[in-house]
Formats: C-alpha cells, sequence, structure tokens
C-alpha cells in the first residue's frame, strides 16, 4: 500500500522560510502530478502547488512568487520550499497524490499523507 509522509513543519517567524518535504513509499513504479494542499484553523482546504511528472508547476495566487514546487522522481519525493512567510500562511499542509502505479501493476487513487503544521508568527 502506498504512503505519503510529510516532514519540514515547525515554528517560524514571519518573513522566514522553510521547506516541507512528502516522501511516498511502498514499490511505486510511477507516481502522476502530486499536490501540496493546507488547510488553515476553520477553514477549507486549500491547494497551493502542483507539479506533473514532466516538471510543470502551478501555484495558487497567494503563493505565486515566494513557493516553489519540485520533485526527485528517483526519490519518490516531492518539495515545497515556502519563503517570505506571512502569519496567514499558517495551516496543516498536507501532500496529495491522486493516481500511483505499483511495481506490481495495480494503481492506488487519492493517496494523502497525515499533515504537517506550518505556524508563522508576526
Amino acid at each position: 500500500q502506498v504512503q505519503l509522509v510529510e516532514s519540514g513543519g515547525g515554528l517560524v517567524q514571519a518573513g522566514g522560510s522553510l521547506r516541507l518535504s512528502c516522501e511516498a513509499s511502498g514499490s511505486i513504479l510511477s507516481i502522476f502530478t502530486m499536490y501540496w494542499y493546507r488547510q488553515a484553523p476553520g477553514k477549507q482546504r486549500e491547494l497551493v502547488a502542483t507539479m506533473t511528472t514532466a516538471g510543470v508547476a502551478t501555484y495558487a495566487d497567494s503563493v505565486k512568487g515566494r513557493f516553489t514546487i519540485s520533485r526527485d522522481n528517483a526519490k519518490n519525493t516531492v518539495y515545497l520550499q515556502m519563503n517570505s512567510l506571512k502569519p496567514e500562511d499558517t495551516a496543516v499542509y498536507y501532500c496529495n497524490a491522486p493516481r500511483v502505479v505499483t511495481i506490481r501493476g495495480r494503481t492506488e487513487y487519492d493517496i494523502w499523507g497525515q499533515g504537517t503544521h506550518l505556524t508563522v508568527s508576526s
């Protein structure tokens, strides 16, 4: 069974930087587009960034120019580099893989990590 594990969250001052990681495990052959979402207290989950297998990235307007998504296909890991952090970036950050193919030829859908907390203090 494919699993996603996020790491790298924590407490940072406004203006600071942090890098989140999301590692996939479980006899993976290929992972298609990967996503970073976040959910702030009392708010709905929102899409932050996406990256296709070809390396095409897209961003929410709220993070454009400050966040950078990247992936290392050999490590089955996606990263989110966050710079110029603001208090409004405080949230639980989740990675998501809508479609993963395992080496046994099985396809798993809509896989989520457990989330990692980011708190940005003003």
